[in-house]
């Protein structure tokens, strides 16, 4: 123990510190591998970093295109949609009206044909009545001479007088009813 106590008494240096030429070796390795890895790792990692960087700025501002471009897609599709629905409003306002003149259009000829289906019926009535009472006259004309025969007891064979007479009688008969639906206007 005393061998021990004479060297640690020896050494004028502290325990802690290694001796001055490790230490001055050791400080030059590590300058050499801090250059070294300055001018090597450092460049490299700096690289990196900056691929890094600009890979995640160009991702952000690709992202920020295709927003930009979905908004516009969007954008594009609201209006195009606006557009058609105008255009269904149109086209819907237009076979409305379209249907409305359609509609006026086939009133109309169906009046036309009404009227004109009415106006044959009424022609078709008068030349049934005329042709009626064309009829109705020679029959009673014939019953009327007959009739005169019967009564005046001679024969009415003369055409002149057998018109005459029916023209009379016919035109006795139709005065009546005439003077028979005044009177009954009047009332």
């Amino acid at each position: 123990m005393i061998a021990l106590v004479q060297l640690a008494s020896e050494e004028t240096e502290p325990a802690f510190l290694p001796p001055l030429p490790e230490l001055v070796i050791g400080t030059l390795a590590f300058l050499i591998v801090v250059l070294y890895l300055g001018k090597k790792l450092l460049p490299n990692l700096n690289k990196v970093l900056d691929e890094r960087r600009a890979a995640i700025e160009g991702g952000m501002e690709k992202a920020k295109a295709a927003q930009d471009e979905a908004q516009q897609v969007l954008d594009d599709y609201r209006a195009q949609l606006a557009e058609a629905r105008n255009e269904a409003a149109r086209l819907r306002q237009d076979a409305q009206e379209h249907g409305a003149a359609l509609v006026v259009e086939m009133r109309t000829e169906g009046e036309r044909q009404r009227d004109e289906i009415v106006a044959a019926g009424r022609a078709q009535v008068e030349a049934d009545r005329q042709a009626a009472a064309a009829s109705l006259r020679q029959d009673v004309g014939k019953l009327a001479i007959d009739l005169a025969d019967r009564i005046v007891g001679e024969s009415m064979k003369d055409a002149a007088r057998q018109e005459r007479t029916i023209d009379r009688f016919l035109d006795a008969l139709e005065a009546k009813p005439a003077d028979t639906t005044k009177a009954e206007v009047t009332r």
